[in-house]
């Protein structure tokens, strides 16, 4: 595994990775990690995807991971439009590790947060893309985005907008344990493993209180993607799978999955294939279903 430091366009510094298989590749692939963790936790599936044949590579977005140690405050994005502006990270980012790396196939994935982004990504530079995979997605959030907007403002205009906003990280994942009663720590709702739980507590890059400017960025964000205009720029036949757990919070329990492949649909975008994972949670790639999931993304992306 080769690390690369990146410069983007507005003198960020981003930290990337890239795997490359033995032999000639039957794809690229390009990890794009969710909220409040950083790359390496996908360093078990992209070593699969690699021993499969595939490059592989990933970076930490800003405010995370390696990237936020070399440039920046965790848990935050930029001064103006941060959602954006990550979209335009990873662009860059490709880009330059595609240089000089050939593939027949290539394919963003994204988990989480990294769906919405990857989400943009397909509606701006979608014609960069042979395959797309949104794990852990979700639909629109409604009136909530309204009201989340207006508490960010309003931490924001008292000077707050670069300092951990515990009141904003309730509102967003406060309701998810819910559905999971016999819950011993606030983050079962990720998944049903309880090792992969206390991993995730136990690491000092996950699990963090994000900025008031980074909700007021992602709120900006979810409205975005979710606009029938912006949906509406994704190219019309390129493959998408939509795969979530069947009991993912994020994803509504699937109904908010079909929601989205809906308005793909009615869009244009006819090329979308979902698929639920039985008794899964949000993070279906730290689950015990881990190995059916990565099988399944592999098969899909040759097909």
């Amino acid at each position: 595994m080769e690390r690369l430091t990146i410069q983007t366009t507005d003198g960020h510094m981003v930290s990337a990775f890239v795997a490359e298989p033995e032999g000639r590749p039957k794809g690229h692939i390009h990890l794009l990690h969710g909220m409040a963790e950083h790359i390496g936790r996908y360093e078990e599936f992209g070593e699969e995807l690699r021993k499969a044949g595939f490059i592989v590579s990933g970076h930490d977005h800003r405010g995370h991971g390696r990237t936020e140690r070399l440039n920046g405050i965790r848990g935050y994005f930029a001064e103006e439009d941060g959602f954006e502006r990550v979209v335009q990270d990873v662009y860059e980012v490709v880009s330059l590790i595609r240089q000089n790396r050939p593939s027949p196939v290539f394919t963003i994935f994204g988990h989480s947060m990294g769906s919405f982004v990857a989400r943009r990504y397909t509606q701006r530079y979608g014609d960069t893309l042979d395959r797309a995979v949104f794990m852990g997605s979700g639909d629109h959030p409604g009136p909530a985005i309204m009201a989340g907007r207006l508490v960010a403002r309003a931490f924001s205009a008292a000077g707050m907008e670069k300092e951990p906003n515990q009141l904003l990280n309730s509102l967003t994942f406060g309701g998810y344990n819910l559905q999971f009663p016999d819950a011993e720590t606030p983050f079962d709702w990720l998944t049903d493993d309880a090792e992969e739980v206390r991993a995730y507590l136990d690491d000092e890059e996950s699990g963090f209180v994000s900025t008031t400017g980074f909700f007021s960025d992602l709120f900006d964000g979810l409205d975005l993607i979710h606009k029938d205009r912006e949906v509406a720029r994704t190219p019309a036949g390129l493959p998408i799978l939509l795969i979530s757990g069947s009991q993912d919070p994020v994803g509504k329990s699937g109904a908010g999955i079909w929601n989205v492949a809906r308005q793909y649909s009615e869009n244009g975008i006819k090329n979308v294939t979902v698929y639920l994972v039985d008794d899964g949670r949000h993070e279906i790639l730290h689950s015990p279903k881990k190995g059916r999931v990565t099988e399944f993304i592999r098969e899909w992306i040759l097909q």
